[in-house]
């Protein structure tokens, strides 16, 4: 991409898009456009906060491919024995509803549910907890925190090792990313650290450790464009199949959707066109991992923490997409 082409969007972040830390556009597995802000570089790892639900997902496929985890129909309580309910809805919730953000909570979005959630040392616990409620099973209903911890929890008790662990093994070391290690936030102060760092190498674990299902990932805008790489080749990465077709292929369908935003939903990735298809995975401050397999086009926008920030979909579609 000629730099002069891009220089009016350069600018426009600059003015507009003040918290992002990197672009990097990829097409045809061709790097066209890399660029850092606020003096990040392409070793800067920055917490991409829900795109850590769509790697989430990834490890899913891979696990169930390797026999860990059963069909997505299965009941989650079957991995959950000691929780008891007398609740019957609560026992017919299933994989795919969680993939799927299509799970009943008591949960109430707010100040004071991040606080307790952030303060209990156990999310899987206090995600069980949780479950049930009003709205009926197969109703969409987005919950950013504690409905991918359980799926984080049924992928550790499945393969008997910590997420980041097999996540490491099966995912990570055949792309050649580096996470680093699990990372606990014991205070608040910790948290706004983690969340402002661009040098914090790992991913957020709680007490027990349980990698968080749907935040606490640090990756680099160049891990985030392999693993878009990886989705446009079907899962094929230097002569090995990392992620199974199939799974890859249902994961990109709209299975949900969401009306409020009028966004559809896959397997915890966002399907914003499902003819093409064209999906996303976005993050809290327009973190955003942007996949168009008709263009073969990669996308990675990496940022810090900002409330009501653009909307990042639209200005990829807007603004970059029309230039390549």
């Amino acid at each position: 991409m000629n730099d002069n082409k891009f220089k009016t969007i350069q600018q426009k972040i600059e003015a507009d898009y003040g918290n992002i830390t990197g672009i990097t556009v990829q097409k045809n597995e061709q790097l066209l456009y890399e660029h850092y802000f606020n003096d990040c570089s392409e070793a800067s790892k920055i917490h991409v906060y829900s795109v850590t639900k769509s790697i989430l997902s990834l490890l899913l496929g891979i696990a169930q491919e390797q026999g860990y985890i059963g069909e997505v129909s299965r009941p989650i309580l079957d991995y959950f024995p000691e929780f008891q309910t007398k609740d019957a809805n609560i026992r017919k919730i299933t994989l795919e509803n969680l993939l799927t953000m299509t799970t009943p909570y008591k949960y109430k979005d707010g100040p004071l549910a991040y606080i307790k959630y952030f303060t209990s040392k156990d999310w899987t616990k206090f995600t069980l907890k949780q479950l049930g409620g009003k709205r009926p099973i197969g109703e969409f209903k987005y919950t950013p925190l504690i409905g991918p911890d359980l799926l984080s929890a049924i992928l550790a008790r499945s393969t008997k090792q910590s997420v980041l662990n097999f996540a490491g093994k099966e995912l990570f070391e055949p792309l050649d990313i580096n996470v680093e290690k699990a990372i606990q936030l014991k205070t608040a102060k910790n948290q706004m650290a983690f969340n402002q760092s661009t040098t914090a190498n790992g991913w957020v674990e709680d007490a027990t450790g349980l990698n968080a299902g749907g935040w606490g990932l640090t990756l680099s805008n160049r891990d985030l464009v392999k693993i878009g790489q990886l989705i446009l080749n079907r899962g094929y990465w230097k002569d090995k199949q990392i992620i199974p077709k199939r799974w890859l292929d249902t994961m990109q369908k709209k299975h949900s959707h969401w009306e409020q935003e009028q966004l559809d939903y896959g397997y915890l990735w966002w399907v914003v066109d499902s003819a093409k298809p064209i999906i996303a995975a976005m993050g809290d401050g327009g973190n955003v991992l942007y996949i168009n397999h008709e263009k073969q086009l990669v996308i990675a926008i990496t940022a810090l923490f900002k409330e009501n920030v653009y909307d990042r979909i639209d200005f990829i579609q807007q603004e970059i997409v029309p230039l390549l």
